[in-house]
């Protein structure tokens, strides 16, 4: 289980940047040069599938065959804007508060009547009817990190003593453990996040097995190596069933015989191409690129239509570590204005394009979008023109799953500070999250003690108003 920095770490220098040309293609220059041996294919084709081993891509797939995964397709994409977004900056503005708790930006109405949002939000308030606008979400579990909100748990809580989480497990990973890929060849679960340790919460105590793949080192991954076709690879699988069959034969090793049926799924990543396909952003048209914008968010979030269009259930995206944290002028990301500001153009273009290009493609209804941080912020601006952490609440967007949509659900008062109205909990998240994957909410895990665990803690239940 990976640790977390503490909240005085420098983040690395990874801002929202212009995107390179199909930064996430697979790329010949990460491969291993092989010669004819099984163990040079493996390594060659499927470094980094499920926590960067292809035993953990086959044990997505059996643990959930083994559970009996649904068969309507179902997937979901968390949009992680790490830091703490401003709800009152953004998605519960306060007008009537003095300047001090409205902060420097206006409001405009949205469709639906008596609804507003940030003026700088134009494509979200025209997408509104399409949209759930949760602004009573508890995040006082919750610290600066993706722990307790990315596993929809209050139980689970940084404690910085290498204990972190209570060897609970990330949404991401349970998806990854109780239902699994939605096609062969592609892992359960998949990150595309710039800083790993502070942007992504794994599987705890789940196993290894159901960590996410992280998205960037997979797609260097992917490409055969130079002088090897799929021809070749095809007669080369030939050739090593041959062997197998004769040496099952000699000596009845039920190792090779196991060892023999994971090779043979191997060799289907790499011959569907299924996995290549889906990372390769040059596939789409250039009018579609534009609408996700070319900076790091926009490419991630096209990148992750195209993981679930092929066939991944889970995926996390992140623009950058703590790109929403602005306390102030005086730190990285910068107060309100100058840090949150040109950020809100960028998140509106980007939560338009994602569910009008699902639309399009048949595929929101089986998608659920998540839109959200690890907390709020304060309601008072502070004497450095930022906000600070605020775990009381946050808001926080959902779309599609074939949800009710096009509503509010709860409220905060007058200036922001507090839960006014139907308070939502991570583990009601979490509930939601896992109806929709098809996922037993009674499912319970085994730890390393022997003690059972159960996927959605605290009496957490699905939101009523979404269903």
């Amino acid at each position: 289980m990976h640790s977390l920095p503490s909240d005085a770490a420098t983040p690395p220098a990874t801002p929202l940047r212009p995107a390179t040309i199909n930064s996430f293609s697979p790329a010949r220059g990460d491969i291993v040069r092989v010669g004819s041996t099984r163990r040079g294919f493996l390594q060659t084709g499927l470094t980094g599938l499920a926590g960067l081993s292809l035993p953990g891509l086959l044990q997505q797939r059996a643990a959930a065959s083994a559970a009996g995964t649904p068969k309507r397709p179902a997937s979901v994409i968390l949009f992680w804007l790490s830091g703490g977004p401003s709800h009152v900056d953004m998605w519960d503005p306060k007008p009537d508060s003095p300047r001090e708790i409205r902060g420097p930006f206006g409001h405009i109405p949205t469709k639906l009547p008596g609804v507003h949002v940030c003026e700088h939000l134009p494509l979200t308030a025209r997408l509104m009817d399409k949209l759930t606008l949760l602004r009573s979400v508890d995040c006082s579990a919750s610290n600066h990190t993706p722990i307790t909100m990315q596993a929809g748990n209050p139980l689970a809580k940084r404690t910085n003593d290498g204990k972190d989480g209570d060897g609970y497990p990330s949404m991401g990973s349970v998806a990854a453990r109780y239902r699994g890929p939605n096609a062969p060849g592609l892992p359960g679960f998949v990150g595309l996040a710039d800083t790993w340790v502070s942007d992504m919460w794994g599987a705890g105590q789940l196993g290894h097995a159901f960590e996410p793949v992280n998205g960037k080192e997979l797609a260097g991954r992917l490409a055969l190596a130079e002088g090897l076709s799929l021809d070749r690879l095809g007669e080369r699988r030939a050739l090593n069933e041959q062997l197998d069959q004769w040496r099952r034969r000699t000596d009845g090793n039920a190792a090779i015989a196991a060892a023999d049926v994971y090779t043979q799924q191997a060799y289907d990543v790499l011959l569907s191409g299924r996995a290549q396909r889906a990372f390769n952003l040059d596939e789409e048209k250039s009018s579609v690129r534009e609408a996700y914008g070319a900076g790091s968010l926009g490419e991630k979030a096209l990148l992750a239509r195209r993981l679930v269009e092929a066939g991944v259930t889970f995926v996390t995206v992140s623009g950058a570590w703590g790109y929403f944290d602005h306390h102030g002028d005086e730190v990285r990301w910068g107060g309100i204005e100058k840090g949150l500001r040109p950020l809100l153009p960028v998140v509106d273009r980007t939560l338009h394009a994602i569910v009008t290009d699902l639309e399009d493609r048949g595929l929101l209804d089986s998608t659920l979008i998540l839109m959200m941080g690890e907390f709020g912020r304060s309601p008072v601006i502070n004497k450095n023109a930022g906000r600070d952490h605020w775990p009381r609440v946050m808001s926080m967007i959902m779309a599609g799953g074939g949800l009710r949509h096009g509503q509010v659900i709860g409220s905060t008062d007058r200036h922001g500070h507090d839960i006014a109205s139907r308070r939502v909990g991570p583990s009601d998240l979490a509930a939601t999250v896992f109806q929709h994957l098809g996922i037993d909410l009674a499912t319970q895990w085994i730890d390393q003690t022997g003690r059972p665990r159960p996927i959605v803690t605290e009496g957490g239940r699905p939101i009523e108003e979404l269903v």
